[in-house]
């Protein structure tokens, strides 16, 4: 992608992950710690930028897991970002305030690079490892300064060390000095059942970043304490490279808090074209209906009937046609 236009698609990204991940602040949920944190990355002799979304949570005084979204810049022919979930293990020192850790886990990430056999691009998806190091330093507000490096050795695609600076907020509660030690349990489901019209924007993931308008329609239904279940039509618009139409199902992982009125939620499952443009590329696996959807999405409840919601998808083909969907819209509980 252009310099320009994927800046703009980082940061409303960022911005659309910023806001779920608050979905993480309750009193009294399974949350504990988020972070944004940017830098400067580095591979094979080029710099440039690198950001990172994280939730953390712990498993003990001594341990810890987290999920982070890493963005990593605009190193020559690739464009890349994705997902790591990592475990850590904890020191803390100084009455708990200061806290040096060390994490380490799987990164799926998601390429647009330059094209090894015609074509203009393609959208690279692949396994890595993350390897992290990080210094935190715990305030009595809640408030955290923390410094990372992290090391991603990828399969199939190059190698980069990032140095992140960040602050970072402890959304439950500590009972003491420092981070809490274990999340808070929740014995009721998040979600009943809600149904939601969203309108937003599709970007194709090219050189280009074309857009266009999106629409869909989700009923959502709480199947557990932290699961949901949802099933969506989505139209993608009507570029020549992007338009599709068709049908998910997800599973999502659902928090709640502030009372409920605020909730996060990550999904993921598959997604069938139903229309779709013929004007499709050669080197496609398949006949390119079915791809997966990887979301994120946040709802604010305004009354016991009424809720607002922001979702992030990230469609995934099997062939160059990766896109990402970022909407907004109302819904309604019963």
């Amino acid at each position: 992608m252009t310099a320009t236009k994927k800046e703009r698609h980082c940061r409303t990204a960022a911005w659309v992950i910023a806001c779920a991940a608050l979905g993480f602040a309750s009193k009294a949920v399974q949350a504990q710690e988020f972070s944004l944190l940017g830098g400067a990355l580095k591979s094979g002799g080029q710099t440039t930028y690198s950001w990172e979304a994280n939730y953390r949570e712990g498993l003990g005084r001594y341990a810890a897991w987290s999920f982070s979204w890493l963005n990593e810049g605009h190193v020559p022919d690739h464009h890349r970002d994705g997902q790591a979930l990592q475990l850590w293990g904890r020191l803390p020192l100084r009455g708990d305030r200061l806290e040096l850790s060390a994490g380490a886990g799987p990164y799926r990430y998601f390429d647009t690079s330059q094209a090894q056999a015609g074509g203009d691009y393609s959208n690279t998806h692949g396994w890595g490892a993350m390897f992290t190091l990080r210094a935190a330093y715990y305030f009595d507000n809640r408030w955290i300064a923390q410094m990372k490096l992290n090391r991603v050795q990828a399969f199939g695609g190059p190698d980069t060390t990032a140095l992140l600076f960040g602050v970072g907020y402890q959304l439950d509660a500590p009972e003491g000095p420092g981070p809490r030690a274990r999340p808070v349990p929740r014995t009721t489901n998040v979600t009943s059942n809600e149904v939601t019209v969203m309108l937003g924007t599709t970007i194709l993931n090219s050189p280009d970043s074309e857009t266009n308008l999106s629409e869909s329609i989700e009923y959502r239904r709480g199947l557990w304490e932290y699961v949901d279940f949802t099933a969506s039509y989505l139209h993608e618009g009507g570029h020549v490279q992007s338009r599709r139409d068709g049908l998910a199902a997800q599973i999502w992982a659902t928090r709640a808090f502030f009372d409920d009125k605020l909730t996060l939620a990550a999904g993921i499952g598959p997604y069938l074209s139903i229309t779709q443009n013929d004007d499709l590329p050669q080197n496609r696996t398949g006949d390119g209906r079915f791809s997966g959807l990887v979301s994120v999405s946040a709802s604010y409840r305004f009354t016991d009937r009424w809720l607002a919601r922001v979702t992030w998808n990230r469609m995934i083909t099997r062939y160059d046609r990766d896109s990402d969907i970022i909407e907004a819209g109302f819904g309604v509980r019963f």
